[in-house]
């Protein structure tokens, strides 16, 4: 199994090249990302005053899917931790806001008693208030993961296959390929269709060209190889995803073996 990184973009964007692998380890390791990679996420908001035009429940939703920065190293689940889930400073964060109109409440406002864990996006407007109008809140904040709620999602990951791309002598007449291909695969050289190899990774098998040309220019998959994207909501950067969900997806392999090594019951 070889990587390797194709693009970063301001931690928050990664996309990779795995090769020589499998549909089902890339499954896997999308999934784990998705549902298995924990975040921090208002779990709890106790609503001490609200004489805003939002429900309370509305206002509730609205600060849980607030994003958190996370630190992995400070927290632990709830299920993990030594506490065995009934809180404590290892696997809770406490946050408090207070807000009085005429104004606009934003995240920045929400007060984290860690620094560490704070609003992602502090523009993020979460309210309006008017004159008399006021929000006082004491919030929960707690690990979770995307398969409990999507609040603890850590982004958009997901993949597709390596496209191969294959021009035979008839196909290399067929120039229309350049004008009806989206992602700009395809180049001239002379009078000749040819191969752009810096955006071949962008292609989608939308199959135009093979349309196009009756079959002379083939787009195949490569069942081994795959070309993931990861698009981090800001919690954690989109590497630090990454190795989270394979160091998961090592942990539930392991407890896998286990079974198989316990003697069977009789």
């Amino acid at each position: 199994m070889d990587i390797t990184v194709l693009k970063t973009e301001k931690k928050n964007y990664l996309s990779f090249l795995l090769e020589k692998s499998s549909v089902a380890f890339a499954n896997s390791l999308r999934r784990m990302a998705i549902e298995e990679v924990p975040i921090m996420a208002i779990e709890w908001v106790e609503l001490r005053k609200n004489s805003s035009v939002l429900y309370d429940e509305m206002l509730a939703h609205r600060f849980g899917l607030v994003p958190l920065k996370t630190d992995l190293k400070s927290y632990n689940l709830p299920s993990e931790c030594p506490c065995n889930g009934a809180g404590c400073a290892q696997c809770q964060l406490k946050l408090t806001l207070k807000a009085k109109g005429p104004a606009t409440v934003y995240a920045s406002e929400i007060e984290s008693s860690d620094p560490k864990v704070v609003p992602v996006y502090p523009k993020m407007p979460i309210a309006k208030l008017l004159k008399g109008q006021a929000i006082e809140a004491e919030m929960t904040a707690i690990l979770g993961q995307g398969k409990e709620h999507a609040k603890w999602n850590p982004g958009l990951i997901y993949y597709k296959y390596k496209p191969v791309i294959k021009i035979s002598k008839k196909g290399e007449s067929c120039l229309e390929c350049i004008k009806l291909c989206p992602q700009e695969v395809f180049d001239k050289k002379g009078e000749r269709l040819v191969i752009n190899e810096k955006n071949l990774l962008n292609c989608h098998l939308c199959g135009a060209c093979e349309e196009a040309s009756g079959g002379e220019v083939a787009v195949e998959k490569d069942v081994t190889d795959f070309v993931f994207y990861v698009e981090s909501w800001g919690q954690l950067s989109a590497d630090d995803i990454i190795l989270n969900a394979s160091k998961r997806l090592d942990k539930k392999l392991d407890e896998f073996a286990e079974v198989f090594k316990k003697p069977k019951e009789k």
